[in-house]
Parts: structure tokens; C-alpha cells; sequence
């Protein structure tokens, strides 16, 4: 892949795929921005927030989000995978994998093994389909499964960096098309998301780079950030889980939001803002036995089975 002219050439600690998927989605992010600006007015309840951050007219700070657990509850990639099963593009297996990937993401947070199992299982799923199909089709499965599932208070905190005349992206290993989607409909910036490979709009169920997961983020958000002109002194970024810590740390304002457990910690050891939007405590901090757990996976994954079967 030919280097990205706008990227100002620096050594990193970050694998060469890491500093490939950051770059490429940064890329793919300032794109989409530039070739249509959000028009849609932002959805879901507000909640009244008066934070002495943001600074009203920084425009050389930026908020950057991660997705799963922390703007959305769960993990969006089930949800994108039950509106795919449900227009029949796989078989009741896979939708059970999804189901049991779901559970997880509920029960114990990102894990580095299951979301390398939700992006294999997502590549398998959409090879030979077209781009644009699936962009049409992820504004269907945004309103059937998604919309209901944002939290009013993270959604709350991204609206008063736009008021603040800030630009809000959404940074996620979820694939940046059904990431631009979620950011288009609430009314964001754009999106930094893993890229799969195309080839004349067609996937080709391989990756450009790795899943913008861990070190990714941080490479994408920093070339996203020299791209804008940005200070990253001056920007937030707001994750749930420990696996974000190099992304929260690039920033002068990180915010641990519905934080796992690592995460929590870490957060209150350094002096980071923490926000809670859960109406309970997750099930992995409070320490469900392990065969509860089992029993919620295997739950989870026949419930979605059962309601598939009793839509039909």
C-alpha cells in the first residue's frame, strides 16, 4: 500500500500492521467527513450536562469515542450480524457465534481472542458482497437494532464537544463502514474503523493492515490528529476498556466511561475522569460463578436462535 502523503513520518512502538490499520482508517475517516457532512440531528435523549471541559471554541481539540460498551451497550458487530442474518446472508451457526460473542462482550468486556473471532467471522460473511450493499443495508440494521442501545449520557458528552464547536469521531475496531453509519446518524464527525480490503466495491474478505483494536487506535487517532491540526494536549478520548489505554493516554482529558475493571483502576491510579452510565454493576466485576457464566453464553446464544424462529 503506497504511504500516506499526509502523515508526518515518525518512529512509533506500534507494530508496522498497527501503524497500517491507524493510518488507513484515519484516511478512510477524513473521507467520508469531507465528502458529506452530517446533516442529521442528533438522536436519543440528552442528558443536561454542565462539564467545565470541553472549552467552547477549542478548535484544535477533538473528542475521540470507542464504540462498543462505551457509546453503544454490547457489541455492534452482533447487532450488525443479526440484521445480516436476518436478510439470510449465513446460517443459524454463525448467528449462535455472534449470539455467544455478544454475551461475552456484556459479561467481561473486550477481549482480544473473541474480537479476533467476531472479525473473522464478519470477513467470512460479507466476501463478494459489495461495499454499497452493505453501507444500505447497515442503515436498516442501525434503526432495527441499534439506535435504542445508545447511552444518553455518552451521548450526552459527545453532543457538548459539537456544541463546543468541536469535532467528535467515533474510533472503533468495528468495520469502518458500519461505524460511519452509527457517527453519520448521531450527528458526529466521522468514524475511524478497521478497513477491509476492497477491490472494485467488492470485499475481499482480507484487512488492510489489522483491526483497529489497542495500539491501532492510538496510531489512528494520532495521524487522525496531524492530519486536522489538532493538539492532543487539548482532546479527549472516552473508552470502557483497558485494552484503550493507549488511545486514552495519547490525550490531555481521557475519560474511563462504564470502565471494566483494569480499566477502573488504572483510571483512579492516574487521575482520570470516570463515568458510569450502567444501571448495575457488570456481571464480571461482581464475580458471576463460572458455570452462571456458561450457562448465560449458551442462554444468549439460544435466545437469538428462538427469536429468530419466532419472527418467521
Amino acid at each position: 500500500m503506497a504511504a500516506l502523503g499526509w502523515i508526518t513520518p515518525r518512529r512509533r512502538s506500534a507494530t508496522a500492521r498497527s501503524v497500517l490499520a491507524g493510518e488507513a482508517a484515519a484516511e478512510a475517516a477524513r473521507k467520508t467527513a469531507q465528502e458529506s457532512a452530517a446533516e442529521t440531528a442528533p438522536e436519543g435523549a440528552r442528558e443536561p450536562a454542565e462539564p467545565d471541559f470541553p472549552v467552547v471554541g477549542d478548535v484544535r481539540a477533538a473528542a475521540f469515542f470507542d464504540l462498543d460498551n462505551t457509546v453503544m451497550q454490547g457489541a455492534s458487530l452482533f447487532h450488525f450480524g443479526r440484521g445480516l442474518y436476518k436478510r439470510r446472508f449465513f446460517q443459524k451457526r454463525e448467528l449462535a457465534r455472534f449470539a455467544w460473542q455478544q454475551v461475552w462482550f456484556r459479561l467481561a468486556g473486550e477481549d482480544a481472542e473473541h474480537m479476533q473471532d467476531a472479525r473473522d467471522s464478519a470477513l467470512s460473511i460479507v466476501k463478494g458482497h459489495r461495499v454499497s450493499e452493505l453501507m444500505t443495508i447497515g442503515e436498516e440494521i442501525y434503526d432495527e437494532y441499534m439506535a435504542e442501545r445508545i447511552w444518553p449520557g455518552t451521548r450526552a458528552l459527545a453532543q457538548a464537544h459539537l456544541d463546543a464547536g468541536q469535532k467528535v469521531w467515533l474510533v472503533t475496531a468495528a468495520p469502518v463502514e458500519a461505524a460511519t453509519i452509527i457517527a453519520r446518524r448521531l450527528g458526529l464527525t466521522g468514524a475511524l474503523g478497521t478497513v477491509a480490503e476492497s477491490i472494485g466495491g467488492v470485499y475481499t474478505g482480507k484487512l488492510v493492515g489489522e483491526p483497529l483494536h489497542g495500539p491501532a487506535k492510538a496510531e489512528a487517532v494520532r495521524a487522525l490528529a496531524a492530519a486536522e491540526g489538532l493538539e492532543l494536549d487539548r482532546c479527549a478520548a472516552y473508552s470502557d476498556s483497558a485494552n484503550d489505554i493507549p488511545m486514552l493516554s495519547l490525550v490531555g482529558h481521557p475519560y474511563a466511561v462504564n470502565p471494566d475493571g483494569r480499566l477502573r483502576k488504572h483510571a483512579r491510579e492516574h487521575g482520570w475522569r470516570l463515568r458510569d452510565y450502567r444501571t448495575g454493576r457488570k456481571a464480571a466485576k461482581v464475580g458471576i460463578p463460572a458455570a452462571a457464566g456458561v450457562g448465560a453464553l449458551a442462554g444468549g446464544a439460544a435466545a437469538a436462535i428462538a427469536l429468530h424462529r419466532r419472527r418467521r
